[in-house]
This record gives C-alpha cells, structure tokens and sequence, in this order.
C-alpha cells in the first residue's frame, strides 16, 4: 500500500509540475516577468538547457542517465530493502523521484526545461514546481538520515 502511495505522490508533483510548466508556456512570453508578490516572488518564464544555476549546459544525455540509474536504484532498494529506511525517507525519495521525471519529461519533450520561480528578495536562480520537490526532498531526506535515523548508520556487528 505505501508503494502505491509513494506513486500518486510522485505521480501528484510530476502532474503539479506539467500544469504550471503548460501554464508558462501559455501565458508568459520567454524573458518576461510577472509580480506575484513584488520585492518577494515573481514569475520569469526562462529555458534551462542545463542542471541546477545552468551547469552542465546541453548535457541531456547524463541528466537522462543518471536519472536512469536512480531510477534502478530506487526499485532495487524499495525490492530488496537493504537499507533500513523509514517512510518518511521513502515519502522525500518519492519526491526526488518525481520531480527528477517532471524535470525529465521537459528534457524529453523540448530539449530544455521550463522554469518560471523566481525569487526577488535574494539573488537565487529561476526555478520551477520539480526543482523545489527535488530539493526539498533532498534537504530533508539527508537531514533526517544525519539526526534521526541511526540505524541507517550502523554496521553490522562482525562475529
């Protein structure tokens, strides 16, 4: 049942992510900027051709590849549960994952991706709905691995 759940999850961020993406594209002109909370958030429709802060520009094949490999690891793991992961470790992989497959639909269907966040109150890099679940998931998953979860940790007693 938690698979399941992890999948509509996924499944819930990758349709989040498509919807503001087709949104952009529909109403806001490439370049162009649009206040939601002036001096704090606004909209900027840009193409990213390349990762996060626009590294690794017209590398779309490592970006599919290691999106591949993550991917078989995660089904591997969720299998054969050899790490002791918690739900909620599983519920942040989820969220890496999809917005991973929201990132990689663009990547499949326009050559770049849709990015549309930008932040007005810090310099920060235009961002879009997947960049934030992939982040988020990540800072959350690596901070509950550090304080919570010892188990994760340990190494097996050897006799």
């Amino acid at each position: 049942m938690q698979a399941v759940l992890m999948a509509l999850f996924a499944a819930g961020i990758v349709a989040a992510d498509q919807i503001t993406k087709a949104l952009t594209l529909a109403n806001i002109p490439l370049h162009s900027h649009v206040d939601v909370l002036p001096g704090v958030v606004g909209l900027t429709y840009v193409r990213n051709y390349g990762a996060a802060f626009s590294s690794l520009q017209g590398m779309q094949w490592l970006f599919a590849a290691v999106f591949l490999v993550f991917t078989g690891i995660v089904i591997w793991e969720y299998r054969k549960k050899t790490m002791p992961l918690t739900k909620l470790e599983w519920w942040c992989i989820a969220a890496v994952w999809g917005g991973g497959l929201g990132n990689m639909i663009d990547r499949l269907r326009f050559g770049y991706v849709v990015d549309m966040i930008q932040t007005e109150f810090m310099k920060f890099p235009v961002f879009n709905v997947a960049d934030s679940f992939i982040t988020c998931g990540c800072i959350l998953l690596m901070a509950h691995l550090v304080l919570r979860n010892k188990e994760f940790w340990k190494e097996e007693k050897k006799k």
